[in-house]
């Protein structure tokens, strides 16, 4: 079993009752062993000595508890961690992002980080459907009060590209924009001469970047650059379309290797889902979804955090495949690895007397099992 970082447990301990924390830290446990938020799954292996029915409702009850809140129970941690990992004048980059599934649409903006994304602040949307001018800043601003010492770039999709929402980020202190515009928006590149973005006529391997454009016929607004680039293609790999990023950042490569950023948002909400933590399959509606995606993204952090430690030590090979040479992207993020270093560690304390009489049989591979056994180790401190 993982204990709560320090980081976590300071805090969250001042927002719960003793034992409603016990209960915190069983259920993220619980998280990461068994990969699923559905609460029925939860409740067969949550280990308090009453009927299943019973323990279901004990995990509904939790989850109902009005200390569930974003900003009280997440931002604190956040904060903490952001100040010790970040100094102030490094560039923070923020995503806006939206995920859809059956009547739930959740809003959220993350932070950038290690490839994927850390989930800042997020609520759920009343219908199906894009977000609007207002929701989109009602997401942004609690995010860009928490970093307001820092310098921050905002990216976004297609769904995010209105100008209006341009406009008010370009007037927030110390924040810069990477957006994707649609290809069929209006730009204004020479005076009263307007091009729709699709007849640029890039094609691959090649980019452009103008300054100081006006977008939209209708309302005109002026002021912001234009990078537009297609990527080349690549060995199988090939683009669809090229890149039209609405951006305040002073040159080409800036916005775009900002824009390219925004992709960890949606591996994080791979993470959250199919890949980790099965959100999408939860039944749980309102409080309790939130509730539920808070302790999602404590557990999420803590994987993260945990795979970069057992990287940094050199034993991420004991937990998932190494990464071949030839390949250009890494096989395995840090949170699959911190989420498979804690899945090897507990079966290895489950089945010890198991494995130490199996070892017993293979002598001559000590030397491969010390060296196992050492790279345990540090895998559990990592816990």
């Amino acid at each position: 079993m993982i204990q709560l970082p320090e980081l976590y447990s300071k805090h969250l301990k001042k927002q719960f009752s003793y034992s409603q924390y016990l209960i915190l830290v069983i259920l993220i446990n619980l998280l990461q062993d068994l990969h699923t938020v559905r609460l029925e799954e939860l409740a067969r292996r949550f280990p308090v000595p009453i009927q299943l029915r019973s323990r279901v409702k004990k995990i509904q009850r939790f989850l109902s508890l009005a200390q569930f809140d974003i900003k009280t129970l997440w931002f604190p941690i956040l904060e903490s961690w952001i100040k010790s990992e970040c100094q102030l004048n490094k560039t923070i980059y923020l995503a806006i992002d939206r995920s859809q599934w059956r009547a739930i649409n959740l809003l959220m903006v993350s932070l950038i980080y290690d490839n994927r994304a850390i989930p800042v602040y997020f609520f759920l949307l009343p219908k199906k459907g894009n977000s609007n001018l207002a929701q989109q800043k009602q997401v942004l601003e609690p995010a860009l009060r928490l970093l307001k010492d820092y310098q921050i770039v905002v990216l976004g999709d297609r769904e995010f590209c209105g100008v209006e929402l341009a406009q008010w980020l370009s007037q927030q202190k110390k924040v810069y924009l990477s957006l994707r515009l649609k290809k069929n928006e209006y730009v204004e590149l020479e005076a009263q001469i307007w091009f729709q973005l699709s007849d640029l006529g890039l094609e691959p391997g090649m980019a452009c970047y103008y300054q100081g454009i006006k977008v939209t016929k209708t309302k005109g607004f002026s002021g912001f650059n234009l990078a537009a680039k297609y990527k080349r293609n690549y060995k199988n790999k090939s683009s669809k379309e090229p890149w039209y990023i609405l951006t305040n950042l002073d040159n080409l490569s800036a916005a775009t290797d900002a824009y390219a950023k925004r992709m960890g948002i949606e591996e994080m909400f791979r993470d959250l889902k199919l890949g980790g933590y099965n959100l999408e399959i939860t039944q749980v509606s309102d409080r309790r979804l939130i509730s539920t995606i808070i302790l999602i993204t404590l557990a999420y952090f803590i994987s993260i955090l945990s795979g970069q430690f057992i990287k940094q030590k050199g034993v991420a090979k004991y937990v998932t495949r190494p990464t071949e040479s030839h390949r250009f992207y890494r096989r395995h993020s840090s949170f699959a690895i911190g989420l498979h270093g804690q899945n090897w560690s507990e079966s290895n304390t489950f089945f010890q007397d198991v494995v130490r009489e199996l070892l017993r049989f293979s002598t001559a591979k000590n030397d491969y099992y010390r060296q196992g056994m050492r790279a345990k180790s540090l895998i559990q401190q990592a816990l």
